[in-house]
């Protein structure tokens, strides 16, 4: 069962009905506790890196998230917000620490480069360069489009972090990988065939097809 975290920053219903359209189990995370009984994570988000540590610190869902992501190597999926906070510290109104998983910095998109001026957030379809073979973008050609909605982007200090690239006026971290710790900046549940077809290999990667 993939256990969808609901720390209210929105959005929940459109990634539960992808799940769903992919015939996946699902439920609903609101309690800490309820961590212990999925066997994977899929933490969404739409809105400010600041709110999203700060609602998931008011219902004490870090430290669970912690035990089960990097003690029990439970695999984690983070879309949008769920990437962001995998920084070490966000500049999104301010300074703010994040969870550090991937450590790095989640900085705002620049609003020009050169004398061209860039509309900022980044809405709307965009390519994702990604290396030959990786799992999570088989079956998708070599440079599929997804919808996106953001105006920060997260700086790994390690590159190879990075399995998924973007170009919006700069290169950015469109999708990070390592190890059980999967996220995309993009959102796959607004991305219609394309974004369904990458939960479907999220979720055959780590539980195999439905038979």
């Amino acid at each position: 069962m993939i256990g969808i975290v609901d720390y209210g920053m929105g959005n929940m219903h459109s990634v539960c009905s992808a799940f769903r359209a992919i015939g996946r189990e699902i439920l609903l995370v609101t309690e800490p506790e309820q961590l212990r009984d999925v066997g994977s994570i899929v933490l969404p988000g739409v809105g400010s890196f600041g709110d999203a540590m700060e609602n998931l610190r008011a219902r004490r869902l870090i430290g669970e998230l912690e035990t089960q992501v990097l003690a029990n190597r439970k695999p984690y999926l983070g879309i949008c917000l769920g990437l962001q906070i995998l920084a070490t510290t966000g500049f999104e109104h301010g300074e703010h620490a994040g969870l550090n998983w991937i450590p790095g910095t989640v900085e705002k998109l620049p609003v020009s480069v050169g004398e061209k001026p860039l509309r900022v957030p980044h809405i709307g379809w965009n390519e994702v360069q990604s290396p030959a073979g990786d799992i999570l973008f088989a079956g998708l050609g070599e440079a599929p489009a997804f919808y996106f909605v953001h105006s920060y982007v997260l700086k790994p200090n390690d590159p190879a972090a990075i399995n998924g690239g973007c170009h919006y006026g700069v290169e950015f971290a469109a999708s990070i990988a390592s190890g059980n710790i999967a996220a995309v900046q993009f959102h796959p549940e607004k991305s219609h065939r394309a974004g369904l077809r990458l939960l479907r290999n999220w979720c055959e990667r780590i539980e195999g097809p439905i038979v």
